[in-house]
This record gives structure tokens, sequence and C-alpha cells, in this order.
């Protein structure tokens, strides 16, 4: 573990421009920057709709108003000697702003161009506004969410934004360089969080070609309707998550439970659902979900205590491997995945909007000058909120 802030990672060297923005983005520009990254952010002037937070950690700010040519030639400079550009905004906003893909191209061949849209770049929905519920509504995902002959219930944005955005974005942008070692040149990875969604969907539409999935909510294996992967309420309010797929799972399960065997019936009794659900409700109802985490923790049961995100910070299972950092007022999530040639962060440097941009305009290559200049045309914004 180390408290310094300086980068490693297999991504140091690699400079990341990321058109400011709010979540799936600013999230990929995190996982980038965790990895060695410099990441630096181009804020807009003004207030900003979400303050700076944890996906700001470890990246750089400038603030340009990109409504001026000034400030586009300056970002152009930046781009010149970048690796990677990451944008979210609706197709064709950044081409007619004068900073699209054919542009940056032509000024750095290598670069690799980031997009990130909720529908595509094409398509009929193409400029049409949406948010994690409406995308993942769109694939399958959110139907299958919640209980059945009630609407489903959106899984915050961690599937649609995070899952099928921010991750198939960086996955798409780590190929691109992996090939521009090969080739030489850069690439557009074009990330819509409705494609990396359905690619999500995978193993359900695999088990729907075997006929072991079904459309119907709460009809299936791992949607609520097996007794044996499910949520189930403790005696003080609280609940434990019950997944013993396995029928030696099962086994350590019901080995702990005060429940009949030969009453509870077989595991897999579709018709014996309703009474085993309420049995284990009934027997789970009878403890507090600590003393159940006590009966059932170092077992292969596969049974365990849902926790909300600070009991799960201080959770001896995630402390042990600090797995959350405490850093002041935030919770920070540690670097995942873990490499073995990276320490592990004990410190977190949060962005301080607009504090960088003489450093970075230096090493595009301009001049205090040209900064000076910048800063008369309103072109770049010297704040430091």
């Amino acid at each position: 573990m180390t408290d310094s802030p300086a980068k490693t990672g297999p991504l140091k060297g690699i400079k990341v421009v990321e058109l400011a923005g709010i979540g799936p983005g600013p999230y990929a520009g995190q996982l980038l920057s965790d990895m060695g990254a410099d990441v630096i952010v181009i804020d807009r002037p003004g207030g900003s709709l979400v303050p700076k937070a944890i996906d700001a950690r470890g990246k750089r700010s400038m603030v340009l108003d990109l409504k001026k040519p000034e400030a586009i030639a300056a970002l152009l400079k930046i781009v010149a000697t970048a690796d990677v550009l990451i944008e979210g905004l609706r197709p064709g906003v950044t081409e007619r702003m004068g900073v699209g893909p054919d542009v940056c191209h032509a000024i750095n061949p290598r670069l690799i161009y980031g997009r990130m849209t909720g529908w595509g770049q094409t398509g009929p929905w193409s400029q049409m506004a949406g948010h994690d519920i409406n995308y993942i509504g769109m694939t399958g995902v959110l139907n299958a969410i919640g209980k059945d002959g009630q609407p489903p219930v959106p899984p915050i944005n961690m599937i649609g934004d995070f899952g099928g955005g921010s991750m198939f974005l960086v996955n798409g942008i780590l190929a691109a360089i992996i090939e521009r070692a090969q080739t030489g040149r850069g690439n557009i990875v074009d990330a819509a969080i409705v494609d990396g969604t359905h690619s999500l969907m995978s193993f359900v539409h695999g088990m729907a070609g075997v006929g072991q999935w079904r459309t119907k909510r709460e009809a299936n294996l791992l949607d609520g309707a097996a007794p044996f992967y499910r949520c189930y309420m403790t005696a003080d309010g609280k609940f434990m998550a019950v997944g013993c797929i396995e029928p030696q799972f099962f086994a350590a399960m019901m080995e702990r439970l005060p429940i009949d065997r030969e009453a509870y019936g077989a595991q897999h009794d579709h018709a014996a659902f309703a009474k085993q659900h309420e049995m284990l409700e009934d027997v789970f109802a009878t403890k507090t979900r600590d003393a159940w985490e006590a009966i059932f923790a170092g077992t292969d049961a596969c049974v365990t205590p849902v926790l909300d995100y600070v009991e799960a910070a201080s959770h001896p299972v995630n402390a042990e491997r600090h797995a959350v950092v405490t850093d002041g007022r935030w919770l920070h999530p540690q670097v995942a995945p873990r490499l073995a040639t990276q320490p592990l962060p004990t410190h977190f440097d949060i962005a301080t909007k607009g504090a960088d941009y003489a450093a970075i305009l230096a090493e595009a290559g301009l001049s205090a000058h040209d900064i000076s200049q910048l800063i008369a045309a309103g072109a770049v914004v010297a704040n430091k909120d």
C-alpha cells in the first residue's frame, strides 16, 4: 500500500483527454486513471451539475470555453500530444465543434477516439435523450428485475451506464491501445450503452437458447423465483442473501436451518416453491441478520448478509482486503482489478476544477504569453473552484 499520489500502473505514460460529462464517461476516465493514465478533464465554464467526486480522482482539470475558437485551437494542441480522447456528447456534436475524429486524427493519427452514447452513433434514436433506465429497458434487462405483476425495479445505474457503458468503453480503448502497438494507428471506439448491455445479456440469451429462461419475471433460476436464490428478511428487518444453487451448497444451508428436510421437499420441485418460500421466510425471521451471519460465515452454504455501503466498507471481509479506503469525507472503492506490480493507494487526490491549466497547456507547447492571451480572450478560465 502507498499514500503517494505519484502515478503508477500499466497505463503510466498514457495521456487521456476527457471532455467533461457525468456518469459513464467520467467513470471510464477514473478506471484509466486508476491504472496509471494521466487523465486531463476539459471542464466547462460555470457551475457543474454534479460536483467533482470519486470519479475525478487522480485526474487533472482545466476549464475551456469550447464555444470560442481560441479554446478549440488550444484543445487541439492538447489532443496532438494525447493517446486517448473520451467524449460523451450526442453524435455529431464534436464534429460541429471542430474536434471530431477526422480533425483529431489529421493532427494525431495515433489517437484513440472513445465515444460514449446511449443509443449509438447511428440509428433511429441516436439523437434522442435517455438515461440508464431507458437503455436497459430496451435490452430485456429491466423487464427481468423485480416481482412479477409489479413494475420492474431500476437497479440504480450499475448495469447500463457503468456496466454496458463505461466497462465497454474502457475495454475498447485498451484493445485499441494494443492494436496501435502493432499498426501505429489510432482508432474510433463507438461505445453505446445499449450495445454493451445487450452483450451483458449473453448469459440470459444462452440460457434461453437451451430452454432454461423465460421472459416472465420471477420465473427463472436467478430472478427470485427459486427459494434457494433470493433474499429473506431477518428478525431485525434486515436481509440475508441466499444463493445456494449447487446441491452441495444447498445441503450446507439446510444442515444449518431448523427445517425438516422431508417436509421441505426436493430442491428443484417447482410445485413446492411457494411452500418452500414460506418455510424459509419463517425461519429467517427468527434471528437477526448478525446472528445468521455468524451461523453461515466460513461455510459453503452461500448465505451472506445484505449490507449497505457504509456497513460494507467496515465489514471484516472487505476491510482485510482494504476494499474501501476512507480518505477524508470519501469512501473510495479500491483500485480494481489489482495488479501485482501496482501498489494499492491509501490516498486519492481529487481534481480541482480548473486548477491545472498552466501545466497542461505548457506541456502542449504553449508559452506563458500564449496562455495569458487565452485567458484574456476568455477561452481559458483560470479558476480553482
